[in-house]
């Protein structure tokens, strides 16, 4: 990816299931080199307490969308789950998510290479975003990025900086290193 911008929709989006098979997947843009995962950005919803699919050599973070959201447990983990609070773990740690409250939590999903720095994630809005590696930003709502129009779940990736406006935030996913 050059230094011009890329902007995502829904149409360019693909469903697929989850590797433990209890759920599906949108898929919103992954990059791999040499046949090997090194970043995926997701959307999925979590309906029931059940285990997470594990994903050896991968890091991942999690960011609640809507819904009540839930705890994480396992393997010396165990944390919250917050709507639009980022929450990072291992992937090769199996955990298990309880107390959904058989609520829907639909979620965005980062899953990096272990061996690659960790992506920052963070919710922005009408700020000025640096230039500095790949930065994706998935729209919350309408805002504009650039003075382009970005509709609920758009996404842009870009390597220059973003000027974000409007009344909806983004999650800014900065990853180094690719």
């Amino acid at each position: 990816m050059d230094a011009t911008l890329r902007h995502l929709t829904e149409a360019d989006y693909k469903t697929q299931p989850w590797k433990n098979g209890r759920g599906s997947t949108v898929e919103l843009w992954r990059m791999d080199q040499d046949g090997r995962l090194l970043l995926r950005l997701s959307r999925a919803a979590v309906v029931e307490d059940g285990p997470f699919s594990v994903f050896p050599g991968i890091a991942r973070n999690l960011t609640v969308l809507s819904g009540p959201g839930f705890r994480l447990t396992g393997g010396g983990l165990d944390f919250r789950c917050d709507p639009l609070v980022p929450v990072a773990f291992p992937g090769d740690v199996p955990v298990l998510a309880s107390e959904t409250g058989g609520q829907q939590s639909d979620d965005f999903n980062v899953m990096t290479a272990a061996d690659l720095p960790r992506p920052t994630v963070t919710l922005a809005q009408n700020d000025d975003l640096p230039m500095g590696g790949l930065l994706a930003l998935y729209a919350l709502g309408p805002c504009q990025v650039d003075g382009r129009d970005m509709a609920r779940g758009d996404l842009i990736l870009t390597r220059s900086a973003a000027r974000l406006t409007g009344d909806w935030p983004v999650i800014a996913v900065r990853m180094t290193g690719l």
